[in-house]
């Protein structure tokens, strides 16, 4: 029996099928904190699997593609503060201040690291490139942040600073696994190579819990009940909006610069993410602890948003990507 059209592929039913889960059963207590070191195995793992795939000549291109990065960056800290700016006569009226400072805030962080690689694994990106970018900019996110709230968020007055502590945690959890794979992989990288299930399951499932997790927490902490009903719709439009932008102007610029499809791939991934994990520490230290309730509900909302919609847009990429290799090789 085929396949109605109408109906989503597996990996998207996944995603609808964890959030509702995690909406009615989240993880909470011991539980929640077994899913959290869970996730952060799986996201190792991932990490160790990669860097055993990726050669030493791919590892250095992805760190030399200077423009790429730079298009990511300036993506992720120009583009996205200017849009929260700039589209400020049409998101304020739909929330409340608090909100749109909320979608301020969310505007000026770091990308995130984890499901922005596994998305452009999933997708058949440029993986070192990512790798290269998503991490550099979660490090410069540390010191960028709290400079752009207090330009951007509180320009009136406030005071922000940083923890370094993120650091080591990204050096610990993403970069540590990534170069063992990498060093064993004169003994496993054939292996690996061999059986591309394996990191389709790691990159998916990885996804799959780190979905489970976050939107757990965001339930835990309140998120259905810290606004008002019309708020959170109005919220949802608001991040609905902001994500499109991003993801329509990063694919956009990623073409008329002439970057090719894998690059585009890491551009989109990379450029118009923000990091749940890096927001969610930042906010406790630049906020009144009264205050990051609702400073940090856009971004959870955003967050959910980002992993569901680009779970979608990477399977377009890599059925396309699969199409396009099939054409080539009737071709020859």
């Amino acid at each position: 029996m085929s396949r109605p059209r109408f109906l989503p592929d597996n990996f998207t039913l996944a995603l609808l099928s964890v959030v509702t889960f995690a909406s009615l059963l989240p993880a909470s207590g011991k539980v929640g904190r077994y899913f959290e070191l869970l996730t952060t195995v799986a996201i190792g793992l991932l990490f160790f699997l990669h860097g055993a795939k990726l050669s030493r000549e791919a590892i250095v291109n992805g760190l030399m593609h200077w423009r790429l990065h730079l298009l990511v960056f300036g993506s992720t800290f120009v583009l996205f503060p200017v849009l929260g700016l700039a589209l400020k006569p049409i998101l304020l009226p739909l929330v409340t201040p608090q909100l749109y400072t909320g979608v301020l805030y969310l505007c000026v962080l770091p990308a995130t690291v984890q499901s922005a690689i596994a998305f452009t694994a999933m997708a058949r990106g440029n993986m070192p490139a990512a790798i290269c970018s998503a991490s550099a900019s979660t490090l410069l996110g540390v010191f960028i942040t709290p400079v752009l709230v207090n330009l951007v968020v509180l320009p009136d007055g406030g005071h922000a600073t940083s923890s370094l502590d993120s650091i080591g945690r990204i050096l610990l959890q993403l970069m540590v696994p990534f170069a063992a794979g990498h060093l064993l992989r004169p003994l496993i990288g054939k292996w690996i190579q061999r059986r591309a299930a394996v990191l389709k399951f790691v990159d998916q499932g990885s996804i799959l819990l780190v979905v489970y997790t976050a939107f757990s927490a965001a339930v835990i902490e309140g998120l259905w009940r810290q606004v008002p009903a019309h708020a959170l719709v109005g919220l949802l439009v608001v991040c609905a909006v902001v994500l499109g932008l991003a993801l329509s102007l990063t694919t956009l610029l990623a073409r008329k610069l002439g970057f090719d499809t894998e690059d585009e791939i890491t551009i989109v991934f990379c450029g118009s993410k923000k990091s749940l994990a890096s927001g969610i520490p930042m906010a406790k230290v630049l906020f009144a602890s009264h205050a990051v309730g609702a400073i940090v509900l856009p971004l959870m909302l955003f967050h959910q948003m980002q992993l569901m919609v680009c779970a979608v847009l990477a399977q377009r990429y890599a059925r396309r990507g699969r199409e396009e290799a099939s054409v080539l090789k009737t071709a020859e």
